[in-house]
């Protein structure tokens, strides 16, 4: 998700993964960020109410650890942007931060600078704050749909919907191939890290004997975030919510990013005592992926598609 006031910088020909780019008072060195980094990264977007998920970082960073990118005057870092590339066709960009002490001077758009190249000719997606909508269009990006973020206390059953089960390691390439038609890429290595990675719950819906959908609960610094949620048909998202609610307190705030155009996932959610907080832009560099939208009840995580 990108929430900062810099406005990015038109595609670089560039393919150097570290670059020195002047931008204001001091020289700013950008290069790849390692793990390390990016657990800083996420502190500064918890302190924008970003609301990271526990364990994100881990499962993120491996997933294109050259598509992370850190700008540094000195040793000390002030800016970020990943740009993870999924496969051949498509890559998400995210994390576009400047810490606040920082900002105003350009060093957001010279990490741009360096960090979109990494995409190469590949369609790129992002979520973007409305705010900022006009300058992604001067780069290139087109607007596909908006994204609400929903909070809450939900309404909770207490149980786990019959035909519904907590997702196993043997289930996991048939989750991973659901996944593949709900997203525009296969990312079997990093739905694995979601589903297993600590405190997280993860369930699948089966219709006689295939999966008909499945979610993810995890918790975050503030109550706990869902995301995906993907499903057949309405009757399975509801039972996938309610199977993944069970499990939380009924003081415990949750959160989704549901996809606006899909009215039923809206129904869903407000149903269950969830209100709309914000929403996000998604954009795409090219025509928008071909993928079974009416599947997606929410997405995965707002910082990596």
């Amino acid at each position: 998700m990108n929430h900062f006031g810099e406005a990015p910088l038109p595609r670089s020909d560039s393919q150097d993964p570290t670059s020195v780019a002047t931008a204001g008072p001091g020289e700013l060195t950008v290069t790849n960020a390692t793990l390390e980094d990016w657990y800083q990264v996420a502190e500064w977007a918890n302190g924008e109410g970003w609301n990271v998920g526990n364990g994100d970082v881990a499962c993120f960073h491996p997933t294109d650890p050259a598509g992370f990118f850190i700008g540094r005057i000195g040793t000390r870092p002030v800016s970020a942007v990943s740009i993870v590339n999924y496969s051949d066709q498509y890559a998400f960009l995210g994390h576009y931060l400047v810490h606040p002490g920082f900002r105003g001077r350009g060093f957001g758009f010279a990490t741009w600078q360096v960090a979109f190249p990494h995409a190469g000719a590949r369609t790129v997606g992002l979520d973007g704050m409305p705010a900022q909508q006009a300058n992604y269009q001067k780069s290139g990006f087109a607007p596909a749909h908006d994204t609400i973020r929903y909070a809450g206390r939900p309404e909770r059953s207490g149980t786990v919907a019959a035909g519904t089960v907590a997702v196993t390691e043997e289930h996991l390439d048939a989750v991973a191939a659901y996944d593949r038609g709900c997203f525009p890429a296969d990312r079997r290595a990093f739905v694995s890290r979601w589903l297993t990675a600590a405190g997280r719950i993860a369930y699948a819906r089966l219709s006689d004997g295939r999966i008909a959908g499945y979610g993810v609960i995890r918790p975050a610094g503030d109550g706990y975030r869902i995301g995906p949620l993907f499903a057949d048909t309405p009757a399975d998202a509801e039972a996938l919510f309610d199977s993944l609610t069970a499990h939380i307190g009924p003081d415990s705030e949750v959160s989704l990013d549901v996809p606006e155009p899909l009215k039923t996932a809206s129904a869903l959610v407000t149903a269950r005592g969830l209100a709309a907080q914000f929403h996000t832009v998604r954009m795409y560099t090219g025509p928008a992926p071909e993928t079974r939208a009416e599947r997606v009840f929410a997405g995965t995580t707002l910082e990596l598609g």
